[in-house]
């Protein structure tokens, strides 16, 4: 709701501001600070910042009168400088903010502000420069004494700047980009929600007459324009506004929340709205179980089947903050109980937004509270029966180094959701869709020479840079392993079995498979038994001698891999050659030949107390030189020129 009441701010009309300006931009800073208006603040502080000659005068509209001061003392221009940082800060415009902590900190006024540094940090995250942002945080925790909440601050960010840096380097296998057209506005627009092929939406978009922005609930069907939604005979009250709708299960009930101005503070309760003649009714409050007095309860949503409500409040029960509670709803539609969801799934921070899946028992909110790339972060969690499981971040792009909230799915598209985001503007939220890559890499383990499915396969899905096992199971009689990739994290298959060569298999970030590239489902495994000879085929030489053809290297690339694979095995490598030519030159030119294969294959990395050659000339035939007639028989002879690996040992 923060973003709601900035671009309240942001786009609101000032008025009187010549007369404000000339009284004392400093004095109105202050006050709208302290009313926590900081982009007011930001205004007047930036006036002041030019009287001061920290910023060159700036064009306006209007001649102001009486004198400024040019150059002010030291301390008027440090509280200038750290005032307008924190009043830009406050409002999450970190781009304007970063630079004038800078300035505080390069004047050398860092003992007067001494959390400037820590701020610096902070904006130097947002805006993804995450080296420098780490840099200056540790240098922030190593100097300073205070209160240990802002050293606490700085570990936590800079947990986050290393979370950021590993999601932009492997992003989660998403797609997101912002809706155009009637979806977008000089506002914010933001919580989608779709029934009967109509979307729901709040928008803070001028609308004919009006003098400020105001949040207002919008029907939009296919590409139309969309159209406000009036609710009968509602209350007058001062800057009344609707946003975050959510329907029931028959699509008859809306659930809102409906806010207002009361003096100088505003007022934040859930109602609901029933569709009835055509029109909405006049919004009813939810009782006391939901909006509790004094406090501020926002954001409904209604599950599927109608039977519950999730919210959010900081009324008392919570962790601290903004936390997301449920409540059960009777058959009129209000709430019978109110349960706070706990310190599994909220923090001491805010925590808003939630949506809750029912068949899949699962819950996505945003959080400020948990590691994160910054703001509001989306986070998944289940239900598993009396507790959560931990709060997982859904990783970039979903998220981004701004507020990202409100997700919904799309109803005719199970890879398709929307969300709301600020990623794209310094003051306000907007829609997004988003479309889930992510994919089951599936497929079947057989043998290499029988072709038939291999069970009792140890299939490993591993991290191939914390080289940690992601998942792991052993295929059954249909051979078949399946694995989620949802990263473009590089990820590798190991797969082993007894008797068989250890297969390790690079995983491609878009998941098509071709055989052992994984470009093709079906992985095959070479079975093997310690000094019984494999026949390497395509190991060929020029006659007469020893120099391997490229193509040879290309099949002994594959024994690399092996030998890579299997890194507890020594082997022989043999050459035979066929009866041709007397017995010491056949017994030469095959021990030449073998060695010609380890030489290469030591060359590719592999340590050359793992693999030795052994020529054996034409002393061990597996087929007749000759035919029983005493013609020659080349197709025996051709079967005898062969080069083997043979394992001599397993440790």
């Amino acid at each position: 709701m923060k973003k709601i009441l900035l671009t309240i701010f942001i786009l609101s009309v000032f008025t009187g501001v010549n007369a404000q300006y000339r009284a004392n931009p400093r004095a109105l800073g202050d006050k709208a600070f302290a009313n926590k208006d900081y982009y007011e603040a930001a205004v007047y502080y930036k006036k002041a910042a030019e009287g001061l000659s920290l910023i060159k005068q700036q064009a306006i509209p209007y001649h102001a009168s009486g004198k400024t001061e040019k150059n002010g003392k030291p301390d008027d221009r440090a509280y200038i400088c750290y005032q307008l940082a924190e009043s830009y800060r406050m409002y999450e415009n970190y781009l304007e903010a970063e630079g004038w902590y800078y300035k505080v900190i390069t004047e050398n006024n860092e003992s007067k502000y001494p959390l400037a540094r820590l701020w610096y940090g902070v904006c130097l995250r947002a805006n993804q420069h995450f080296d420098e942002a780490i840099i200056q945080l540790k240098q922030f925790n190593n100097a300073y004494k205070g209160e240990s909440k802002y050293n606490d601050i700085a570990d936590n960010e800079v947990e986050n700047c290393q979370f950021a840096k590993d999601q932009y380097l492997y992003p989660q296998l998403m797609e997101v980009s912002k809706l155009k057209g009637a979806y977008a506005s000089d506002g914010s627009d933001y919580a989608l929600i779709q029934r009967d092929g109509n979307g729901f939406f709040t928008s803070s978009r001028f609308v004919k007459d009006d003098k400020k922005h105001l949040n207002r609930i919008y029907a939009i069907k296919d590409k139309a324009d969309p159209q406000v939604i009036n609710f009968k005979n509602d209350e007058s009250k001062n800057e009344l506004e609707y946003g975050t709708p959510s329907l029931n299960e028959t699509g008859q009930k809306m659930y809102l929340t409906r806010w207002y101005k009361e003096g100088s503070k505003t007022v934040h309760a859930i109602y609901y709205s029933a569709w009835a003649n055509n029109e909405w009714s006049t919004p009813k409050k939810l009782n006391s179980n939901v909006n509790a007095d004094g406090f501020n309860t926002i954001q409904p949503f209604v599950t599927a089947d109608g039977k519950q409500l999730y919210f959010t409040s900081n009324k008392p029960g919570g962790q601290g903050g903004d936390d997301i509670w449920v409540s059960d709803l009777d058959a009129s539609g209000d709430a019978v109980n109110s349960t706070n969801l706990g310190k599994d799934i909220n923090t001491a921070m805010d925590e808003q937004a939630a949506y809750y899946d029912v068949a899949a028992k699962r819950l996505i909110y945003s959080s400020k509270g948990f590691t994160g790339l910054g703001g509001f972060d989306f986070f998944e969690s289940f239900n598993e029966g009396d507790k959560w499981s931990e709060p997982k971040n859904m990783g970039y792009p979903m998220n981004s180094a701004k507020d990202d909230l409100y997700f919904l799915p799309d109803h005719s598209d199970a890879n398709k959701f929307y969300i709301s985001s600020d990623r794209e503007s310094d003051c306000c939220l907007g829609l997004f869709e988003a479309f889930d890559k992510r994919h089951i890499l599936s497929g079947i383990v057989i043998d290499c020479e029988t072709h038939k499915a291999l069970p009792g396969v140890k299939v490993s899905f591993v991290d191939s840079l914390s080289k940690q096992t992601i998942k792991e199971l052993v295929t059954d009689n249909t051979a078949r392993y399946a694995f989620d990739v949802r990263t473009k994290r590089p990820y590798k298959l190991v797969l082993e079995k007894s008797g068989y060569f250890t297969k390790v298999i690079p995983v491609p970030a878009n998941g098509q498979m071709a055989g052992d590239t994984l470009n093709n489902p079906d992985i095959c495994l070479q079975a093997f038994a310690v000094d019984k000879p494999i026949v390497i085929k395509n190991v060929l030489y020029d006659y007469d001698k020893a120099t391997l053809r490229p193509e040879s290297k290309v099949v002994l690339d594959e024994l690399v891999t092996i030998m890579n694979d299997n890194p507890k095995i020594k082997v022989e490598l043999g050459a035979h050659t066929d009866s041709k030519g007397s017995d010491a030159y056949n017994q030469k030119l095959s021990q030449a030949r073998a060695q010609a294969c380890v030489d290469y294959i030591v060359s590719k990395g592999i340590a050359d107390s793992r693999i030795y050659a052994k020529g054996y000339g034409e002393k061990r035939p597996i087929a007749p030189n000759t035919l029983p007639n005493g013609k020659d028989n080349p197709e025996g002879r051709q079967l005898n020129r062969r080069t083997e690996f043979t394992v001599l040992k397993l440790e």
